[in-house]
């Protein structure tokens, strides 16, 4: 009777320790396909070993081929992980396609991937979700601009964002001065010139996202990037400061930066996590 006791006492206290240990919370990171009304959209989530969490949403710059997003996903993770001084924080980062569809259409999986996180990742990662931010580079950065203009978050980082103008920009590219891209050959495929359409080109261009913001948002801008962004910056950001149905914006021009000053500067990097702790 004794040995019956003693064992079931040490059964008993092996399931208490397995118990502990799968509620004990872990570090990792992993690549999952989410899905939220019907469009589905692979993410990559690095999770600090704790289940009530500060998200940082993060989206990859221009990408040509879809075969190149994971890495492209990865990376961008990687930059802004390397800047953000908390280690507290989850660090979402959206895979978004681009090969297949016309710059501007892909806002569907970046919105799906946000309301993911806001409505489905509680419970199908076994977390708590608690502010939410958005961090974009370069075509990373347009598309959390207009996500912004969309969906209310704790806060929105976009450096470098672009294309801001894509009437001059293709312009530029049909008149042979600079050289062809894909973005702008699948508009003219779709639209024809921009002489000719122009309205199609600036319907998808940031400056047609420049007001309604629905969170404070942070932008960084190396003011030594390419020609093209340099051209129609000084009018977007006037845009922007004009816009009186946004909430706070925020801009930081690094002297001397090039595309990637927010991973580059330590002023922009002192930004933004200033940004971030304030919020």
């Amino acid at each position: 009777m004794r040995l019956l006791i003693l064992l079931s006492l040490l059964f008993i206290s092996c399931n208490k320790e397995n118990t502990t240990e799968q509620l004990t919370p872990t570090a990792y990171r992993i690549t999952k396909s989410i899905a939220y009304n019907n469009v589905n959209v692979t993410v990559v989530i690095d999770k600090p070993a704790i289940n009530e969490v500060d998200v940082l949403l993060v989206f990859h710059g221009t990408v040509i081929d879809d075969s190149n997003l994971l890495t492209a996903a990865n990376n961008t993770l990687d930059k802004f992980k390397g800047i953000l001084n908390r280690t507290d924080m989850m660090i979402v980062s959206v895979a978004y396609p681009q090969e297949n569809v016309l710059l501007g259409d892909n806002i569907v999986q970046g919105e799906a991937a946000l309301l993911w996180l806001k409505n489905k990742a509680n419970q199908e990662l076994g977390i708590t979700v608690k502010k939410v931010f958005l961090g974009g580079h370069s075509q990373g950065g347009y598309m959390v601009t207009r996500l912004n203009t969309m969906h209310p978050t704790n806060g929105v980082i976009a450096n470098a964002p672009g294309p801001l103008n894509l009437v001059y920009r293709c312009q530029l590219e049909e008149n042979g001065q600079v050289q062809s891209g894909a973005v702008c050959t699948k508009l003219k495929n779709t639209y024809g010139t921009t002489t000719t359409n122009p309205n199609a080109y600036f319907q998808r261009s940031l400056l047609n996202f420049s007001n309604g913001f629905k969170s404070d948002i942070l932008f960084v801008q190396g003011l030594n990037d390419s020609p093209i962004q340099m051209y129609s910056w000084p009018t977007f950001k006037q845009e922007v400061l004009n816009c009186t149905n946004c909430q706070n914006k925020q801009f930081v021009e690094i002297v001397g930066g090039e595309h990637g000053a927010l991973f580059d500067s330590p002023i922009a990097k002192t930004e933004f996590n200033n940004f971030i702790n304030s919020h």
